[in-house]
């Protein structure tokens, strides 16, 4: 079942979500209205707002109240993810052509500022100085580990505690806040706000590791980018730190280096998989949606429960 099949019930309010998505880029200027729209028409599954929606079904939902908060989360998303198309210097996205390399690198950072502060400006809409606080330090947040993932590259000593601290920063953090604010804005009451968050918080790190195994293990069709692309831009992500336990494996793997070849990447991709790397890295991914699915256990039984439920296997058995 897909993610958007799951959450069909709410196919009219993401609709509507959709539609103030579009209408919130639009800009004075004709180039960062195009970069902007560049991005939104790349797609994407819009979790962070079905996490928003679902989260506000346990309070008092009102979708006219609630669609601001579900943009906003995914405005930073989208900011975050023009800005990391500069950092890693990508070409494509989804299979399109990043702003970077449509346009150039400043075009993609002012556009990334420039969604980043509708994002704020949305959420003027809800009058909760709670709500705002939280935003603004997630963004606080982001943007430190835009600039720690910057550090980290080609980083072979780095620690499994160092990924994690990245990809919470990278993914999990988002996820948390987004399942977060929509509880609040909805009046839900702070124990299931909270417990919300943390459910957010364990599906966002096994959504992220799963996106690190899938580097390895899907095709570049299925990916919309090479495969491999995290481990030739530096990053170094759990399949990779598992597999240089082997000490003659770590002595390939620091060999990478951005004037590596395909041939040679290939080479090195064929010995991660075969290192059970892979295998423990899906084991990681399932211990964090254990916690989620403890989280869910404490929540009141209603039908978006039973479908973060379902978003949250979907999300760890996902293979693209």
């Amino acid at each position: 079942m897909k993610l958007k099949m799951m959450s069909s019930f709410l196919n009219s309010d993401l609709s509507l979500i959709e539609n103030t998505l579009e209408e919130t880029i639009q800009a004075e200027s004709l180039l960062l209205r195009q970069a902007s729209l560049h991005t939104l028409q790349a797609g994407g599954k819009r979790i962070r707002p079905v996490f928003v929606l679902l989260a506000a079904k346990f309070g008092n939902y009102d979708i006219h109240t609630i669609k601001n908060v579900a943009v906003s989360l995914e405005l930073i998303h989208m900011a975050s993810l023009v800005h990391d198309d500069v950092i890693d210097d990508a070409e494509l996205r989804r299979g399109k052509p990043t702003i970077k390399s449509k346009w150039d690198n400043r075009i993609a950072m002012y556009t990334g500022d420039y969604i980043f502060a509708l994002s704020l400006e949305l959420m003027t809409t809800i009058e909760k100085p709670k709500a705002h606080k939280i935003l603004a330090h997630t963004i606080v947040e982001v943007c430190v580990g835009e600039i720690q993932q910057i550090s980290d590259k080609y980083q072979f000593d780095q620690t499994m505690r160092d990924y994690f601290r990245r990809i919470k920063r990278k993914t999990a953090l988002l996820i948390a806040v987004s399942c977060q604010l929509g509880a609040i804005a909805a009046d839900a009451s702070e124990e299931i706000s909270r417990k919300l968050y943390w459910f957010g918080y364990y599906v966002g790190m096994s959504y992220q590791i799963i996106d690190d195994i899938l580097d390895f293990t899907s095709t570049e069709k299925e990916l919309g980018k090479p495969a491999g692309s995290d481990l030739i831009q530096g990053n170094i992500t759990a399949p990779v730190l598992y597999a240089m336990a082997d000490p003659a494996i770590k002595a390939k793997v620091s060999k990478i280096g951005e004037h590596t070849t395909q041939v040679e990447l290939a080479e090195v991709i064929e010995v991660i998989k075969n290192s059970g790397a892979i295998g423990k890295s899906y084991e990681l991914s399932n211990r964090y949606l254990k916690k989620a699915m403890d989280i869910l256990d404490g929540l009141p039984q209603n039908r978006s429960k039973k479908t973060l439920r379902d978003i949250a296997n979907f999300i760890g058995k996902r293979k693209f």
